[in-house]
Order: structure tokens, then sequence, then C-alpha cells
């Protein structure tokens, strides 16, 4: 049987060590070995890496392949847009059809017309999907999962199924060939309450139960805490929206008639004739009408990406 020795400051022999209470020396740094193929700087993740960049660049390449021949088409004359194979640097660049196309269609008034109905149509459908998808989200009431459900379910419904109905339905209230039928049939949208409603259910449901008890209300709630909170989700509704409405065709097709109300996807049509068609300038027009999603895509960019890449996880 072992005995333990005491020293005279009354401590073990194992205690005494430098080591430490246990007698254990601390350890002192680990050495790391050398950088294996899969390591973090190994050749390995270096080559996996600069594949990766190759084939991203090659697929952002592609994706801007049609830009850029819209954009050099729009500097050709009519019959060089459609040559085989396809002329890259135009022969000479036609910089007059950038200053010819505002004299031969309306088109400030166009674009104009295109504005006023994406920012109106924009407006309604953060406004409306954004206080649908708080009830849906924050409120409890009897069968609101199965409204939701049925709610959402119309997405799958094509738009050329209930398309008669909806003219009938203008057309008895007498506002067909007018802007308030596309502003009326597009200021509600079921995607709009679904993606409102999945940011709003990562939002913590203590911080509306907290501001009933101090008396908020419903709309208060919503409107002070909820959406506040939602700048991403409700920057990337805005911006899907605005480019919808910005790029419909069919709407405006169907219900204006009127010159004066066309927007841009109607007018760029005036270069379509029953013989000829004026290809560079529908490929100027095009550029043209590319310049205001530019610009709010790059205004918006930054809230628009993390909506949707976060889902709302802060």
């Amino acid at each position: 049987m072992k005995t333990t020795v005491l020293p005279k400051d009354g401590k073990t022999a194992e205690s005494s060590r430098p080591g430490g209470r246990g007698g254990i020396a601390p350890a002192g740094p680990r050495r790391r070995g050398p950088a294996g193929p899969g390591g973090p700087g190994g050749p390995g993740r270096i080559l996996g890496r600069a594949l990766l960049y190759v084939v991203l660049t090659v697929l952002s390449a592609a994706v801007l392949v049609p830009f850029i021949w819209m954009l050099v088409s729009s500097l050709k004359a009519d019959n060089e847009v459609f040559t085989v194979p396809i002329q890259w640097i135009p022969e000479s660049f036609r910089w007059e059809n950038f200053s010819d196309i505002w004299t031969e269609i309306p088109l400030w008034t166009y674009m104009g017309n295109s504005l006023f109905l994406s920012v109106v149509i924009t407006a309604l459908q953060v406004l409306t999907g954004s206080f649908a998808a708080y009830g849906f989200a924050k409120v409890r009431f009897p069968g609101r999962d199965a409204v939701f459900l049925a709610y959402i379910a119309t997405i799958a419904v094509p738009w050329q199924a209930y398309m008669v109905p909806q003219y009938i339905i203008m057309q008895k209230l007498g506002l067909v060939n007018t802007h308030l039928s596309l502003i009326l049939l597009q200021a509600f949208g079921a995607f709009g309450v679904f993606l409102m409603r999945q940011y709003y259910l990562t939002i913590p449901d203590e911080m509306s139960e907290a501001a009933r008890l101090d008396g908020l209300s419903e709309y208060g709630i919503w409107a002070r805490i909820v959406l506040p909170l939602s700048k991403p989700a409700l920057a990337s509704l805005a911006l899907l929206t605005f480019v919808n409405t910005w790029n419909d065709y069919m709407g405006p097709f169907i219900y204006l008639t009127d010159n004066n109300l066309w927007t841009v996807q109607l007018g760029l049509r005036s270069f379509v004739g029953m013989y000829s068609s004026e290809y560079a300038m529908i490929m100027t027009g095009s550029v043209l009408s590319v310049l205001p999603i530019l610009v709010v895509f790059l205004l918006g960019q930054r809230y628009f990406v993390q909506g949707i890449s976060t889902s709302g996880m802060k």
C-alpha cells in the first residue's frame, strides 16, 4: 500500500509539482502538420475553388449573352440584326437609333404609363400582401390554416383559366380601356402573401404578445413592430412585383386599346409591321426598357438578396 509523503507546507507531493493541482503539465501549443492535398491550403482545395470560379464565370457569360446580343443589335441596321453567323461587332455603329426612337413613337408616354402602373401595383401588393400575411402568421382564428392553403392553391390555377371571366367583370363595370382595370386585378397576389407569411413566421411571437399586453392593437403591432423587421422581405416582394408588372404584355394588350394608355411593352409592337419589322428599333426600345428595372434592382439588391437567401433569419 502506497503512502503519500506530505511535505512541511502540508501539500501533497503531486500538487507541489509545476504542472498544477493534479501534477499535469500544461499542454504546449499544437503543431500543425503540413497541409495535405485536401487541407485548407492544399492544392486540391485551391484547384476546386478555381474550377468553381471558372464554372460560375461561364454560367454568368451564358446568362449575359442574350443581353449583349440585344445591346449590339440596337446599334445595327435592320438587315444586320439576324445575320448568320452573328456579327457581334457592327460594321458601323448606328448611335442615332437611340435618338430616333423618341420621335418615331411616343416612348415617353409609354414608359410613363409603365412606371405609373408598376409603382401603384407594387405599392398595393406590398400593402395587401404584408397585411394579409400578418393575419395568417400572427393572428389565431378558426380555420386559419385551411383558408391559407385554399388561398395559396390559387397560384396553381393558370391565368388563362379565369382570363375571360375577369374581362367580363371589368367590362360590366365599365373599366375596360382604363389603367384602373389592371390596378384592381393585380392589387392582390397570393405569392406575395405566401412570401411575407413565411418571413413573419421567423419573427418571435413573444414580441407580439408583449405588445398586446402593453395595449397595442393588431394594426399597431403590424405597423410598428412587424413591418420594420421585414425590410428584406418587403424589398424582395416589391422588386419581384415591379419587374413582373413592368414586363407584363398580355394584361395591357387585353384591357388597353387607347394608344395614349399603352405601356412600353405594347409600344414596341409599333415597330412590327405587316410586311416588315424594324428589328433594330425593337432592340433599341428593349434596351431602354431594361434600364428602369436595372436601376430598381441595384437600389434594392442588398435587401433582395438578404430576403431570398436567408428566408428572414436574423
